[in-house]
């Protein structure tokens, strides 16, 4: 069934509507959330301050572990007049590309959808708004289309390029060859090289699959295509390594890329099957519907301009290969496959079977399940136990959302029961469970989100607020036990960060005289112009740690589990050379590769 021009404007503008709904509702009512996002969020913003927007910091050091784009962009809109107005908590800034990149790569998929529907659906439009709401509300697009990072910024571009890709294959008479390098030029400069070897994998799994090289090979131009990519990407590359030489190539090259894939970093050792059950509940309620749509993906050769479900399922199986081998695995890698598994889900409500009506009833059933786990919140949510958040229990029993999330799992799995006891097509079936999520997000997670931020995250604000009002002049910022880098991030200074051990103390102690980063103000005692105290926030538990014992320090305030202090930098230093006088000797100036 073709789509009239009229009827695919209609449907993408709603389409562009459920998306903007999705991502920019109450996008800046929350904080930065610690512990990665501050950091993206703070070297945007030094970028707008500073005007250097070739080597991103944070906290006055190189931050090397991704490259530009993404900080190109929130500093362009911290740029903007009046900023800290309009975005007083700087997280509307912040979040901007991720969201604006879903909703770029939602109207992409229900464009495609209308432009070459499969010849067996009977509502190509039905399909597209199916197809873009299955993508946006997979719980991790839920989750990373709003937050400050540039994973959804990858899976955007990234899915973007895939889609022009296809395009010309299908089509191309009608799509020109170069623009889906173009895009796949900013996906590198998104997250690096990860994004071309994700795009050749899917390439050569969709040729393998067709036994037909040639033909992609032909309307593709893989090797004209990679030359407009390098246009595009390496000159930030190239100019960032003539300008910082070694450090970035060993920092972004060697720790953040080769080291990520060869070994494992940061404690994330997952099983080589970590990716199966990521995939599984990336999909949920309508799992069932993914898992029908890889076991009916086509064989042979079907028409070019009726591949994408073949494209899609080659797409997935690209991220799910290249992610498996590599040695640190993260539940954000699987991002950039949610657009392939939405037009998966979307591909097998087109075919009345019994294992389509399977795929039905589990996702009706599993839709009753999350129901029913939330309805027994009673039951399980006082088992919570957040040391940053001791109170989270009590506060989301009495605020009542989690009882709300209930009500709309279960009006979602009635309505598809009642959908599918009527007969009713599969794709009317998922919308109407669809429909129920939509208003579960608005109504019910982004105010647990809000929740959390207030018991997470306005302390941190709070303790920003009291440290840049009491400060005196040359004072020195630190924080030890919780490092939080949104304290940098709110009190727009360098704050020195350490760790709950009697290493950190005397880290700490030898920093405050030695620190050498880019906008540290700080001296050594006994100098001219130097501060004899130090502003310090501590957790409830770190300060009762023997060491932190026995400073006096003078306490300014108190705000959740963290403690303001004026702490004397002459006392902290003698407790310093007792501890190392009993062996405990600083270790800071060792190459740290995620230290900020």
């Amino acid at each position: 069934m073709d789509v009239s021009a009229q009827q695919r404007r209609r449907t993408l503008a709603l389409v562009l509507g459920l998306a903007s709904l999705v991502t920019l509702w109450g996008l800046g009512s929350t904080g930065v959330v610690d512990e990665t996002p501050p950091l993206f969020a703070a070297a945007g913003r030094a970028m707008a301050d500073t005007g250097d927007w070739l080597t991103p910091r944070v906290n006055g050091l190189p931050r090397f572990d991704k490259p530009p784009l993404v900080y190109w962009l929130m500093g362009l809109v911290y740029a903007l007049p009046w900023q800290q107005v309009w975005d007083p908590l700087g997280s509307w800034a912040a979040r901007l590309p991720s969201a604006l990149s879903t909703i770029a790569l939602m109207v992409a998929i229900a464009d495609t959808l209308l432009r070459w529907p499969d010849p067996r659906d009977a509502a190509p439009r039905r399909t597209a708004v199916v197809a873009s709401l299955a993508f946006v509300l997979s719980p991790l697009v839920l989750v990373w289309s709003r937050t400050a990072v540039s994973d959804a910024l990858l899976s955007g571009l990234l899915g973007i390029s895939l889609l022009l890709q296809w395009r010309r294959f299908a089509a191309p008479q009608q799509v020109s060859w170069w623009p889906a390098w173009v895009v796949l030029g900013f996906a590198v400069l998104a997250k690096g090289p990860v994004a071309v070897v994700l795009s050749g994998i899917t390439l050569l799994l969709f040729s393998a699959l067709r036994r037909d090289i040639a033909l992609p090979w032909k309307r593709l131009r893989p090797i004209s295509g990679l030359l407009i990519t390098a246009v595009v990407s390496l000159p930030w590359y190239v100019i960032e390594l003539v300008v910082e030489g070694q450090p970035f190539w060993d920092s972004f090259f060697g720790y953040h890329n080769l080291q990520r894939f060869t070994s494992v970093v940061n404690d994330h050792l997952q099983p080589w099957w970590f990716f199966i059950p990521v995939m599984l509940v990336a999909a949920l309620p309508l799992t069932a519907f993914l898992l029908v749509g890889l076991v009916r993906v086509p064989r042979g050769r079907p028409e070019p301009q009726h591949s994408l479900h073949q494209f899609a399922a080659c797409w997935l199986m690209a991220v799910f290969l290249l992610f498996t081998t590599a040695a640190t695995k993260l539940p954000s890698y699987w991002l950039p496959a949610t657009p392939a598994g939405a037009l998966l889900v979307a591909m097998a409500t087109l075919e009345r079977s019994r294992l389509q009506r399977a795929a039905w009833i589990g996702s009706i059933v599993l839709t009753a399940a999350l129901a029913v786990g939330f309805w027994c919140s009673p039951l399980w949510i006082p088992l919570i136990n957040d040391p940053e958040m001791p109170t989270l229990a009590v506060d989301l029993l009495g605020s009542g959302l989690v009882i709300r999330a209930a009500v709309w799992f279960s009006v979602a799995a009635l309505l598809g029961w009642l959908c599918l006891r009527r007969g009713r097509p599969a794709g009317l079936g998922l919308l109407s469970i669809q429909a129920s999520l939509l208003l579960f997000h608005l109504t019910a997670l982004v105010p647990i989100a809000q929740l959390a931020d207030q018991l997470r995250q306005r302390p941190v604000r709070q303790s920003a607020a009291l440290m840049v009002d009491q400060q005196r002049e040359g004072e020195p910022l630190a924080m030890v036990g919780a490092m939080k880098p949104s304290l940098h991030f709110f009190t727009r200074q360098v704050v020195l960060f350490e760790g709950r051990s009697d290493g950190a103390l005397v880290n700490l102690s030898d920093r405050l005289s030695h620190e050498q980063r880019q906008g540290w103000s700080g001296k050594p005692l006994n100098t001219p112009g130097a501060s004899d105290t130090v502003l310090l926030v501590i957790d409830s538990g770190t300060a009762q740690r023997k060491h932190w014992q026995g400073l006096d320090p003078q306490r300014l305030g108190q705000f959740g589990i963290y403690e303001i202090w004026r702490l004397d930098r002459q006392r902290l230093q003698q407790r310093a050379m007792s501890l190392q006088g009993e062996g405990v000797d600083p270790d800071w100036r060792r190459p740290r590769p995620e230290r900020f």
